[in-house]
């Protein structure tokens, strides 16, 4: 049986041909692709300033370290992310806090707001899976305590939140966030291989970012190669080697000119799997957030684990046996060996978070997927869910959240 994965990026034409360009022209490190992908990006999600980058990660590390935070700065995140999260704010010098999530599995204010003390200067909230977080009230925690607010959107390209794209914030009511980190990794909305953006509406801080991102040597010293820049260049501060290639950027420029039919693809999937599995009991399936639109990253699912005599590490082992890539975001922060001696990161401080990561799974989604495909991987969940016996406790079987939760005391 063909394997179906859990992502195929979908590349056209246009992708290639603009790579092609970009190689002929004899610029294929950052250079003018860059630029018009950062102006057509910066015009899409309505920020003032966007700045190409190598990765999410490396905007997250720019965002931060642009923002002066350091020792003794304590930083509140999610435990439902992926390690770059909280890396980059270790990588700063600062302390990592985790807050718990909400319904939606996003970060939740109440829990935010209990975690703030006075080390606390930022709030990194990430929009998992595409819808996004309570933003309103998260900007509203950090005005009153002086806070910064750095996004991670890696999954977030073409969610909407109150009406407009993530990274435009509410102008109206005088709401944004400080920066905005976003991922074109291979299985994001939309990929140049390896590549991010990070942006904002400060034009200080988007300088200050610029100037980290290529070595600390002063504002757009790639034009110093083109007929109108000058040789002479200073290095400012200590920076990072973290710019995005016109060969990337040429993919993304058409990758983000077709972002919003892929939307339309993916909500038409996501729809699909929701009447597929709507009548499925041991299965609670995905919801969208009230006026906001859900970008479709990650189709994740939620097993009723009470009613099923396996875990869900099993009925991954056997949709793998069965040829459907499934996955699962993410493995919690406190159970990678990497923070266990982190106080900040306890796993008793997200309890609903450790609650729920037994229970999800990322089914495949994509804009390639035919309804076909999208029907395979419903029918084989059904049949394996099927054949389980009925209405037993969950065991633990020795393998992901259950042993190591059960060993922490958990």
């Amino acid at each position: 049986m063909t394997f179906l994965p859990y992502h195929r990026p979908d590349l056209g034409e246009d992708e290639i041909a603009e790579v092609v360009a970009a190689m002929r022209s004899g610029w294929i490190t950052t250079g003018p692709k860059t630029a018009q992908f950062e102006a057509e990006f910066r015009e899409y999600v309505q920020a003032r300033h966007a700045l190409a980058t190598n990765s999410c990660t490396a905007s997250l590390h720019l965002a931060l370290a642009a923002l002066g935070l350091g020792p003794g700065d304590e930083v509140i995140t999610t435990a439902l992310t992926f390690c770059a999260t909280v890396n980059t704010i270790l990588q700063v010098g600062a302390t990592p806090v985790l807050a718990d999530i909400d319904e939606y599995g996003n970060l939740d204010p109440a829990s935010v707001e209990a975690r703030i003390t006075p080390r606390t200067r930022c709030i990194l909230p990430v929009h998992l899976a595409g819808t996004p977080c309570r933003m309103r009230e998260l900007w509203t925690l950090a005005r009153r305590h002086g806070l910064f607010v750095v996004e991670d959107a890696a999954h977030a390209a073409g969610t909407h939140y109150a009406g407009r794209p993530i990274g435009a914030g509410l102008p109206e009511e005088g709401l944004f966030s400080d920066a905005v980190a976003w991922s074109f990794y291979a299985t994001k909305n939309i990929t140049t291989g390896e590549g991010g953006m990070v942006t904002t509406h400060n034009a200080d801080l988007d300088a200050r970012m610029r100037v980290l991102c290529l070595h600390g040597i002063s504002r757009d010293a790639w034009a110093r190669y083109t007929d109108k820049g000058k040789w002479f260049y200073e290095v400012t501060e200590c920076g990072f080697k973290y710019n995005l290639s016109d060969i990337q950027s040429a993919i993304g420029i058409h990758q983000l000119r077709r972002l919003e039919g892929f939307i339309r693809a993916r909500a038409e999937i996501a729809a699909l799997y929701r009447e597929l599995l709507s009548d499925v009991p041991e299965i609670e399936l995905p919801r969208e957030m009230p006026d906001t639109r859900h970008a479709w990253h990650i189709y994740m699912i939620r097993l009723r684990t009470d009613s099923l005599s396996v875990s869900r590490d099993r009925i991954m082992e056997d949709l793998k046996a069965d040829g459907i890539g499934a996955s699962v975001h993410f493995i919690p922060i406190p159970l990678h060996a990497a923070y266990r001696n982190i106080t900040t990161l306890s796993p008793a401080m997200v309890p609903e978070t450790m609650a729920l990561y037994p229970r999800i799974i990322s089914l495949p989604l994509y804009p390639g997927m035919t309804a076909a495909d999208v029907r395979r991987v419903a029918g084989s969940l059904k049949r394996i869910l099927a054949a389980q016996p009925a209405a037993a406790l969950l065991k633990p079987e020795g393998s992901g959240v259950s042993s190591a939760c059960i060993a922490r005391g958990i």
